[in-house]
Parts: structure tokens; sequence; C-alpha cells
């Protein structure tokens, strides 16, 4: 279970190609092609983000974690989805 969320973070935008996260003073692009489980997913389900301490992110209506670790490095994390 994920500790109090401690930390600013928000959905800058939302588009065609994905979404724009801002979180801790920087912004991320996670593409759909990257990130297929937004694509599909309603708005107001993506703008509900939540930070928890450790850089633990969470998409609570999706059940979606990732991390600023897998933001920062997407090479070192593969990420699959069926």
């Amino acid at each position: 279970m994920p500790g109090t969320s401690i930390s600013q973070i928000e959905v800058t935008n939302v588009d065609s190609q994905g979404i724009w996260l801002f979180v801790e003073e920087k912004e991320y692009f996670l593409s759909y092609e990257n990130y297929p489980w937004f694509k599909e997913s309603k708005l107001a389900d993506i703008l509900n983000v939540e930070l928890y301490s450790g850089g633990h992110i969470y998409w609570p209506a999706l059940d979606i974690d990732l991390s600023i670790k897998i933001l920062e490095n997407p090479q070192r994390y593969p990420l699959f989805s069926n």
C-alpha cells in the first residue's frame, strides 16, 4: 500500500500521441506507443494521478503504477502489455 501523497504531480496535456506528466519540477512524455494502457482510458481517470514517497506514481482508477526511475530511464525498464 502506498504511503501518503507528499508532492505535486499534474497531467499537463493529453493528445492523440500520449500524455505529458509534470512531476517534481520536470515534465515527462508518455507516448501511447510505450504506455498503451492510457490510450483508451477516460480523461478523468488519466488526470486522477497521485505521487507517493520514493517517486511512486499511481493512477487509482486505472490501477497503473510507474516510478520516476522508469520515466527517466525507460530503456532499463522495458514495459510489456498484452
